[in-house]
């Protein structure tokens, strides 16, 4: 049955949500008043949320656990999944089946989700589709030609998809930190010793998700807000893009 007809408390499933922007993201749709669900490899450290365990490398499990949720209904759905690899190294330096990851879980995962989750969306309009994007879809630069490549490809799928449909059933809006933001992700590629003062926390984001679930999108469709340490945001189109975060190899 599906949950949109029996139920006044919205959906939210966000892809990625367990840790850093993505935790950040289900908080904001938590204060927003929605009801979040987690896809992730780990457990989420937001206590509040529902959550199904899955490797996106495994399409398989990956497609039952999407059907799982959206059988019940969503209105928004939240794409925040990322592999960056071990370090930053040169095209030639990086492993196949780190590239592979990367296909995998940022773009084919990422196809599955919006195969599988725009029906529910579409079904009590305004749907919503948030997309973590980032800086390097913008600059690229050394050292991390396979984040980038996909990425760029990612944020290219989401824009083709917001232009099949009319605004009033389905909307998209990506957003991307200013700089870097602390996660544990990062944490494993940086010294024990390593400053984290300049970056942002995952809870910048908490603000413009919790936006973007009340008004569904509605000022924003189209846009990438890019949002800053402190939690405001600007438009991509309003300021010019975020600062590189390359650096010579």
């Amino acid at each position: 049955m599906n949950a949109h007809s029996t139920s006044a408390v919205p959906r939210a499933l966000v892809i990625g949500g367990s840790t850093g922007v993505g935790s950040g993201i289900v908080t904001g749709l938590a204060s927003a008043g929605y009801e979040v669900h987690v896809l992730s490899r780990t457990r989420p450290k937001v206590a509040h949320t529902g959550w199904t365990g899955v490797d996106l490398n495994d399409f398989g499990r990956t497609q039952e656990a999407l059907s799982g949720v959206t059988d019940d209904g969503i209105s928004v759905l939240c794409f925040s999944a990322a592999v960056y690899g071990s370090s930053r190294k040169k095209l030639v330096d990086t492993p196949n089946a780190e590239w592979i990851s990367q296909v995998n879980v940022m773009m084919h995962s990422l196809w599955l989700a919006l195969q599988t989750c725009i029906p529910s969306l579409l079904s009590a309009p305004p749907g919503l589709i948030i997309g973590v994007s980032s800086e390097v879809v913008h600059n690229a630069g050394p050292g991390r030609s396979g984040y980038a490549a996909v990425k760029a490809a990612a944020s290219a799928m989401l824009a083709s998809v917001r232009q099949e449909y009319n605004p009033a059933d389905l909307r998209v809006v990506e957003v991307l930190p200013q700089g870097m933001v602390d996660s544990p992700g990062i944490r494993t590629r940086r010294a024990a010793d390593f400053d984290y003062s300049g970056y942002a926390s995952p809870s910048a984001f908490e603000a413009v998700s919790e936006h973007l679930g009340l008004t569904r999108g509605s000022s924003d469709n189209g846009q990438a807000l890019v949002v800053q340490p402190d939690g405001t945001w600007h438009t991509l189109a309003s300021a010019q893009s975020p600062p590189s975060q390359s650096r010579l190899l």
